[in-house]
């Protein structure tokens, strides 16, 4: 292994493990800090693990490095998940994949058999596409637009270094054993390891910067009130009430962040900010669904549309099928639509009857 292609190696676990530190220290209250922390620590094994040098290959201490690092790709489509996805919520079974991939990996190691080896490679390769799948799929509805660009930058470009690498060693002649090779794996660590740096830098300013908005709940508590701020940005904010919550705009089948903003008359972006930095809502759904839910919770608890069906409210207020709507339904309420209709009408009836 040449000097050169050491240091980069050397640098890459520093900064790798730098950042597991400082994503640690966030734990306690951001998922993505744990999988981020999990995710560094991770790449900086593998740093490590993939070093063309016998003498390390042989030491036993790698061995843990080496399965931490097989697990990789898993590690990083829950981190995706986790940073790209309001809605995401940890629990164990997210890292099932994690456990599966590793114990493969353990099988690779300990009972050399190459049928798990060309399991683990292309599970790798499956999640890193996941990964990729879930930063392309959420940037249309993403209102953060620092985030948007991130889900490019970094998403994509870390699952894509990921396919690459694991698909050049499904080829027994890729070239990815010698020197010029593991030096190129080398660089890719280090270019990684800057763009999570950034992404980290980002994660910190934004949290700052979400710490001065309100709530959505609270946001949508002052309409009528008096707008604050530069008159052309209250003009814009009044369209927008009107269009959601006279024309009821949110009922509209495959209602986008680009038909609303054709409506409104003004770029995506600065519809994306206002909606974002105004009404502090962080992605385009969880703005509409508000709306939806808001139609929905009124008319499950009207005692005049007690007979109407669930599924007749859900699709009048704009979900296009009921599974979507159960769910946002019981993230909003902590109930179902059953429950909270049966605790509204319960409490209107007893009201009418003293």
């Amino acid at each position: 292994m040449s000097t050169f292609e050491t240091a980069l190696r050397g640098g890459a676990v520093a900064l790798l493990v730098l950042l597991a530190l400082s994503a640690l220290r966030d734990c306690g209250r951001s998922p993505a800090a744990r999988c981020g922390a999990l995710l560094a620590a991770s790449g900086a094994a593998y740093a490590v693990a993939s070093a063309p040098d016998e003498a390390l290959q042989s030491a036993p201490w790698v061995i843990p490095l080496r399965l931490l690092s097989i697990g990789t790709p898993a590690v990083f489509w829950v981190w995706s998940a986790a940073c790209f996805d309001d809605e995401f919520r940890p629990s164990w079974y997210k890292f099932l994949p994690l456990a599966v991939l590793v114990s493969l990996g353990g099988f690779c190691i300990f009972g050399r058999w190459p049928v798990a080896w060309l399991a683990v490679q292309t599970l790798a390769l499956l999640f890193a596409g996941l990964a990729v799948w879930q930063a392309v799929a959420g940037r249309a509805g993403d209102l953060v637009e620092a985030r948007r660009r991130f889900r490019v930058i970094l998403a994509i470009g870390t699952g894509l270094y990921i396919v690459a690498v694991t698909a050049a060693e499904l080829m027994p002649h890729s070239g990815v054993g010698d020197s010029s090779g593991t030096t190129l794996t080398a660089a890719g660590l280090v270019l990684m390891a800057f763009a999570f740096a950034l992404m980290r830098l980002f994660g910190e300013s934004e949290s700052a910067l979400a710490a001065q908005l309100p709530p959505p709940s609270q946001a949508a508590s002052r309409r009528g009130e008096p707008i604050p701020g530069d008159p052309r940005e209250r003009a814009l904010l009044e369209a927008l009430r009107r269009l959601m919550e006279e024309d009821k705009i949110y009922r509209e089948e495959g209602l986008s962040i680009a038909a609303l903003a054709t409506r409104l008359g003004i770029p995506e972006y600065r519809l994306r900010r206002l909606i974002n930095q105004r009404l502090a809502h962080r992605n385009f759904s969880s703005f509409v669904n508000g709306y939806r839910l808001a139609e929905a919770k009124a008319a499950l608890g009207d005692p005049g549309q007690a007979e109407v069906p669930i599924l007749t409210i859900a699709l009048d207020a704009g979900f296009q099928s009921i599974g979507p709507f159960n769910r946002a339904f019981k993230a909003e309420t902590g109930m179902t639509p059953s429950e909270f209709r049966r605790d509204r009408l319960d409490a209107s009836y007893r009201s009418a009857a003293k």
